[in-house]
């Protein structure tokens, strides 16, 4: 007779293996997207935008690997050239939103109690709002576009990394070694480079590889919207938009793009799982 399989304690070490190797997946597949979005003129002899009404709504076939859209256009094509803009707009606006937050949190730490109490108070209301909400209310000002996306989702994530931002260094600023070299002469300008800016890169690091997840579902739901990247620009909100008045012809249509905003979204955040895991020294779960 067969012993059944053991799910106690013991089997723990199993499951920490795989999901470790399903990490290291995602990863993996999170950098090779990227790489396709960088390499994607090279990769295809027809453009996103070539149009061929007699292939129009074909199922997978030679020479177009997922089939084709409305217009007749290769949906593989559309899919890789649609990664840029849609990375674009979520690591650009992380990066733009951690690059302000930070300035916004060290001023918050640094710049005296009235400064600082004024810069959390206004990350506060900012931080009431939904994200894709304050990103909707920015590019109903600024207007439709791919710019306008990024600055709209940059203002939404910036109170985040400043409250983070803050807090590490308002720790940093109270320990020994700050005091000590306060107490030896040095400049607050030395101070901040030497002391206190570098232990705030992790955590900020770390945020910020979560947050690119955040605004890939932020983009891809103003483009959805029609509010991100115009056509016939290719991108995968855009893409999902299009494919909801031919789901009954092609339902594929909206799977793939689907696919590739939940894959990319869960692979960034696996990995900024497992920084932040590496960085508190324990194992991720």
């Amino acid at each position: 007779m067969t012993a059944p399989a053991s799910y106690g304690p013991a089997a723990l070490p199993r499951l920490r293996v795989g999901a470790a190797q399903a990490g290291v997946a995602l990863a993996a597949a999170f950098f090779a997207l990227v790489c396709l979005a960088v390499l994607a003129p090279g990769l295809f002899a027809h453009g996103p935008d070539q149009v061929n009404p007699a292939l129009a709504l074909r199922d997978p076939m030679p020479g177009h690997p997922l089939g084709t859209d409305q217009l007749g256009r290769d949906v593989l094509a559309r899919l890789v050239f649609g990664a840029r803009p849609s990375l674009l707009v979520g690591v650009g606006s992380t990066l733009l939103a951690g690059l302000a937050g930070s300035a916004w949190g060290l001023l918050a730490a640094l710049g005296g109690r009235l400064v600082g109490e004024a810069a959390m108070r206004l990350a506060d209301v900012l931080l009431s709002f939904p994200a894709i909400l304050m990103a909707l209310l920015v590019v109903a000002v600024l207007g439709p576009g791919t710019r306008n996306a990024v600055l709209a989702i940059t203002v939404a994530l910036a109170p985040g990394f400043a409250r983070v931002v803050r807090a590490q260094a308002l720790v940093v600023r109270g320990s020994a070694y700050v005091r000590a070299a306060v107490n030896l002469g040095l400049t607050p300008g030395r101070i901040l480079l030497r002391h206190i800016a570098p232990n705030v890169v992790a955590p900020l690091l770390i945020l910020a590889t979560i947050n690119v997840g955040t605004a890939l579902i932020a983009g891809a739901s103003l483009s959805f919207l029609g509010l991100g990247p115009q056509p016939p620009a290719p991108e995968w909100g855009a893409m999902l938009a299009q494919a909801r008045d031919y789901l009954d012809a092609s339902w594929t249509l909206a799977l793939f793009p689907g696919a590739a905003i939940t894959l990319t979204v869960m692979s960034a955040t696996v990995v900024g799982r497992a920084l932040q895991a590496r960085y508190e020294g324990r194992e991720a779960g």
